[in-house]
C-alpha cells in the first residue's frame, strides 16, 4: 500500500481472513482526486457532534485525586439494513493499520486533518476524545481499536499514525484514519452485500475486487451511539 511495513502482518492476515466472506483478487488502488476531495470536504463541517454514551462495562476512571466507577446498561443493537443502491455510486477508500475501508460519498460528512484531541474520562477504550474545529466538535474513534480490539496489541498501537478524520454523515462521529487512498465509482454488483442479521452488522458488504470492507454508515452510527465496539 504505502510501503510502510505493518507492525504484525500475521495479525492482519488472520483478521482479514475472518472478516472477508470470500477471497477477492487484490487490485492495486491508484491515487486520484484526493487533494480535490480533501479541499471540498474540509470547507465547512455539516453538524455538531454530540456526547457518546459511556462504555457498558464497569470502568475504572482515575483523574488525579479522583477515582470513580461508572456502569451503564447495554442495549440491544437495532440492526439497520444497508440500502443497496440501484445505480452506480462513488465511495471513498481509506486505510487504517493495513486495513482498507470504504464509505459511500453520499454518507460522508467531511474530511478533516486531525488536530488536538481532548480525551474524556469514563469512555470506551476506542474513544480517543473530542476534536474541536471552529465552532464544532467531533467524536473521534480509534478505528483500529474499535474494529479489532482483540488484535490491538501494543506494537500495532505504536505504529498506527492517524492523520485524517472521516466524518460519518451528520452524526458528529469521525473515524480516525492513516491514509486517504482514492475515490472510485462502484456498481451495485461490485459489492457482495450482507444481511443486517449477519455478524458484524456495521459491514454493508465486501467490495469484490479489492481487499476492502464497505461500511454500513447508519448502522455504525447506531452502534457508536450506544458506546459499543465491533465485537459487542
Amino acid at each position: 500500500m504505502n510501503g510502510k511495513p505493518f507492525a504484525n502482518e500475521n495479525v492482519m492476515e488472520d483478521y482479514m481472513s475472518a472478516l472477508l466472506t470470500e477471497e477477492p483478487a487484490v487490485e492495486i488502488l491508484q491515487k486520484h482526486a484526493i487533494s480535490h476531495l480533501l479541499q471540498r470536504a474540509i470547507s465547512e463541517p455539516r453538524t455538531e457532534a454530540f456526547e457518546p454514551e459511556p462504555d457498558n462495562k464497569q470502568t475504572k476512571v482515575i483523574d488525579a485525586k479522583v477515582e470513580k466507577t461508572a456502569t451503564v446498561t447495554k442495549n440491544k443493537i437495532v440492526k439497520k439494513q444497508a440500502i443497496v443502491p440501484k445505480d452506480d455510486f462513488q465511495a471513498l477508500f481509506f486505510e487504517i493499520a493495513g486495513l482498507t475501508l470504504a464509505v459511500p460519498l453520499t454518507e460522508l460528512g467531511g474530511i478533516h486533518k486531525i488536530d488536538t484531541i481532548n480525551p474524556l474520562f469514563g469512555k470506551p477504550k476506542w474513544f480517543k476524545g473530542v476534536m474541536l474545529h471552529k465552532e464544532n466538535k467531533f467524536n473521534v474513534v480509534d478505528t483500529a481499536k474499535w474494529i479489532m480490539p482483540e488484535k490491538y496489541v501494543e506494537k500495532l498501537a505504536e505504529s498506527t499514525k492517524y492523520q485524517y478524520l472521516i466524518l460519518l454523515d451528520e452524526s458528529g462521529w469521525g473515524l480516525a484514519c492513516e491514509r486517504l487512498v482514492n475515490t472510485a465509482t462502484l456498481q451495485p454488483d461490485d459489492v457482495k452485500w450482507r444481511s443486517a442479521e449477519a455478524s458484524r452488522p456495521w459491514l454493508a458488504g465486501m467490495v469484490k475486487n479489492k481487499m476492502c470492507a464497505l461500511v454500513n454508515v447508519q448502522q455504525l452510527i447506531a452502534i457508536l451511539n450506544q458506546g459499543l465496539s465491533s465485537n459487542d
